[in-house]
């Protein structure tokens, strides 16, 4: 929070509802009062145990504390500035005490001013706020309640895929609730304060799952579902028990039409050199990579080796198939490869 740190003085015309002005503050005007007492009053105002008291109608603050001697005057204001300010959120109150929001009332110089206030005046009350202690409070409310989006995701039930909504992420509207605290301390204004927040959408929504591939490794099966709806199913050849196509769940990368074919970092490929799109590629005509590395759905010139353990780690899909399966999907499409 950019706010400036340190101490903020207020002055209100509001009832005030604060307790613990130093004792020692309180003292010092008790025994000013007493001095005034003993040399006379010189407004003629009366005195109650031989010391003066407020003039009818003084108000410090909107309190009444005509009549009152200042230790009285001190007591009632200090007990209505003390009054809890009531946080909601979906109707449910939070009581804080204006302590923990790092706010005190200068109550001693308030009840100074009104020993020497005419009938009727009212006197502000000034009050210091640490805008550090306030900014904390604020802080541990945001920890309390924020919560990061959650994004949609699709898991498999029973080799069908189910798509789980997302949520939306929330978090205190710091500077705002600043705002609103910082004018109600000052004003002593205990209305019920809404703790403002702000909402964020996840970045992937159900809408975003069109279509999911799932990869049935032994039975060498390739199944698209669109939803809850299987659109369709196709044979593939997965990779030998040497090199396994890996199971788990991973996602489409990139799409390529008509790739080359370039030799992987891996015994078998040895001294080869890498192929251009055209008849014999091993790629066929459509290369879809998936996030498992060097791990990609492609077609194949060998049809015979469908529906066999025959690959090195990629699926290979008849290139018709794979070009129906590549005009179908997109990037970010979920695969989920299983070892049924």
């Amino acid at each position: 929070m950019t706010d400036e740190m340190g101490y903020r003085k207020y002055r209100v015309r509001r009832p005030w509802l604060r307790f613990g002005a130093p004792l020692a503050l309180v003292l010092v005007g008790l025994v000013a009062a007493a001095a005034v007492a003993r040399a006379g009053d010189p407004l003629g105002r009366n005195t109650k145990g031989g010391l003066p008291v407020i003039a009818d109608g003084v108000t410090i603050g909107g309190v009444p504390v005509g009549g009152y001697t200042a230790h009285q005057a001190a007591s009632v204001t200090e007990g209505a500035f003390a009054k809890k300010l009531v946080l909601t959120t979906d109707g449910h109150p939070r009581l804080v005490g204006p302590a923990r929001l790092g706010a005190h009332a200068l109550v001693a110089d308030a009840v100074a001013g009104a020993l020497r206030a005419k009938p009727g005046e009212n006197v502000e009350v000034a009050v210091d706020v640490d805008n550090v202690r306030l900014q904390h409070y604020i802080a541990s409310l945001n920890h309390r309640f924020a919560r990061r989006a959650r994004d949609a995701k699709v898991v498999l039930v029973k080799l069908r895929p189910v798509v789980r909504k997302g949520k939306d992420g929330v978090s205190v509207r710091q500077h705002a609730l600043f705002s609103e605290l910082g004018a109600a301390l000052a004003a002593g204004d205990r209305t019920p304060i809404e703790i403002p927040f702000k909402h964020t959408k996840p970045a992937v929504t159900v809408q975003d799952f069109k279509s999911v591939i799932v990869i049935e490794r032994t039975s060498n099966r390739l199944v698209v579902w669109d939803g809850k709806k299987r659109w369709a199913t196709f044979g593939v050849a997965t990779g030998q028990a040497i090199y396994p196509t890996p199971l788990g769940h991973f996602e489409i990368v990139t799409k390529q039409m008509n790739p080359w074919w370039y030799p992987p970092d891996s015994p078998w490929a040895a001294g080869l050199s890498p192929v251009p799109p055209g008849p014999g590629n091993p790629l066929g005509t459509r290369w879809m990579g998936l996030s498992a590395p060097g791990v990609g759905i492609h077609g194949t010139p060998d049809a015979a080796s469908i529906g066999y353990s025959a690959s090195h780690g990629c699926i290979r899909m008849r290139i018709p198939d794979a070009e129906t399966v590549f005009a179908h999907v997109s990037v970010g499409t979920p695969v989920f490869i299983v070892p049924a």
